[in-house]
């Protein structure tokens, strides 16, 4: 994966990537959705020792439990119905190289008992099987939750994230790293139609957003403006951004949570960008860099009342 990189902020932790990756140790990287955790995960892979050997990666929010079994320790031919022949599992296949686990603070109790133990080094075996697997693998993992705050609250094995947090990793979202934005953007133009160019309007409007979607969010605004645009120049008038906090119109508008309260931001800034979708929950989550299974789920614990109160006209 191609790496913009031009704000000191990026520049600093790639240097640190650099050091990380030469060991072996497990790493947990936190930032926002669409933040690139995903480009720093590949590049702890790019740098180490093991970079010649498999990279393999897989979101624990996409698969259901059972699903999510199998896919990692693999199964044996009639270990359930459909299983016409064995399949190796994704520990299996990242042997001797890198395993990312993306989303990780998706994963459900009785998989983090199973991970934890293939973690500590201890042979499993595949579903359906007799004999016991052994790999050797790097662990690198991801999530844009709090998950220290998910241990305390007893959703999230406390021994786990220590094994899985050896090395801990922070990517700054795209507000606190405004240098990135222009030389970003024009990646994103040149891979759209290479002939186009944005204008300093543009630029400025780009440079003043506060970008809640992260780069995700970025990428999709410059494709967008390319494939619509009508001259060979990207005016800021072509660049259909969201409304920023504070500028929702009335019929849009959220009560803000305090400042201080994860959650209550969480809410309101899922809410915000569900009302911005005109309750389209598959592009909201597309917009916030989660799956439509998660948003599904914290749209329950909100309540139908908070959620159509937040695009009701």
């Amino acid at each position: 994966m191609p790496a913009i990189v031009a704000s000191p902020a990026m520049q600093q932790l790639l240097q640190l990537v650099e050091r990380v990756a030469q060991t072996n140790a497990a790493v947990l990287i936190h930032g926002e959705s669409g933040s690139g955790k995903e480009l720093i995960a590949r590049a702890l892979h790019h740098y180490s020792l093991r970079c010649a050997k498999p990279w393999v990666d897989v979101s624990c929010a996409a698969l259901p439990e059972h699903l999510m079994e199998s896919e990692l320790f693999g199964y044996e031919k009639g270990a359930f119905s459909g299983a016409d022949s064995s399949k190796p599992g994704l520990f299996e296949l990242a042997n001797q190289g890198t395993l990312f686990l993306d989303e990780i603070g998706e994963l459900e109790p009785r998989m983090q008992v199973k991970l934890l133990r293939v973690l500590d080094g201890v042979a499993y075996y595949r579903l359906g099987g007799v004999r016991k697997v052994s790999v050797d693998v790097r662990i690198v993992a991801a999530t844009n939750q709090d998950l220290e705050r998910l241990v305390r609250t007893g959703k999230f094995r406390g021994d786990l994230f220590h094994r899985l947090s050896q090395i801990g990793l922070r990517v700054p979202p795209l507000r606190e790293r405004p240098e990135d934005i222009v030389p970003l953007s024009e990646y994103f133009l040149k891979q759209t139609n290479p002939r186009l160019y944005l204008s300093g309007e543009a630029i400025r409007n780009l440079q003043s957003h506060d970008w809640p979607g992260n780069v995700r969010e970025l990428r999709n605004v410059i494709t967008k403006a390319a494939v619509l645009s009508r001259d060979q120049e990207i005016h800021g008038t072509d660049l259909v951004l969201a409304p920023m906090i504070g500028e929702l119109p009335p019929q849009q508008t959220i009560v803000m949570e305090a400042a201080n309260d994860l959650d209550g931001m969480e809410k309101t800034t899922i809410l915000r960008v569900l009302a911005q979708t005109n309750g389209h929950q598959q592009r909201a989550a597309e917009l916030l860099g989660i799956s439509r299974r998660t948003l599904s789920r914290k749209l329950k614990l909100y309540g139908r009342e908070a959620v159509r109160q937040s695009y009701a006209s």
